[in-house]
């Protein structure tokens, strides 16, 4: 459970990490600013408080709609939903360094002599970006995704040692922790 849950957590963060990071350093200019201040205030909050905050919020809403329809969701759907709840919380705490990595690259990737020659020639943003730029970002893309991982799975063996992730049945490394 913590390795599945940590290759989804660390696949989607890699994702969204380099879309936002390649969609800023392309655009470039204030687009890049905005995209790059809304990274930098999500760097400005406590990156576990809030895993933490989203997990407690899930159980809450959980309990909420039992306690209102009075039918219980069963044991099956409860772990789904707690190991779903932590794949999305650590995802979505995690893009942030690759969004920066990858900006980084794309920037400096704009101006090296042989995307200068592509748009020289005319040939189109698109195959500029899938022929020449992705291939160039492929390496440290590569090395953030196998740095992230092990990220995502102690996160997520902290949290289920904390109770709040996957619950007892399903064998976590958190849970065989505690």
């Amino acid at each position: 459970i913590s390795l599945a849950i940590g290759l989804a957590a660390a696949f989607s963060a890699v994702l969204i990490g380099t879309v936002w990071g390649t969609c800023a350093g392309w655009a470039g200019g204030r687009v890049d600013a905005v995209m790059m201040r809304i990274v930098d205030v999500f760097y400005g909050l406590p990156a576990i408080l809030l895993v933490v905050l989203v997990a407690v919020a899930v159980d809450g809403l959980r309990d909420n709609w039992i306690a209102t329809t009075g039918s219980d969701m069963g044991p099956d759907i409860a772990l789904l939903i707690n190991c779903l709840t932590l794949w999305v919380a650590i995802a979505a705490i995690s893009w942030l360094t690759i969004a920066r990595v990858v900006r980084g690259q794309v920037l400096s990737l704009r101006t090296r002599p042989f995307m200068e020659a592509c748009r020289a020639i005319g040939v189109p943003r698109r195959r500029q970006f899938f022929r020449h730029m992705l291939p160039n970002l492929a390496g440290p893309i590569i090395v953030y995704a196998t740095l992230t991982v092990p990220m995502a799975i102690l996160a997520e063996a902290f949290l289920s040692f904390l109770g709040i992730g996957v619950r007892e049945p399903l064998p976590s490394w958190g849970n065989l922790a505690a």
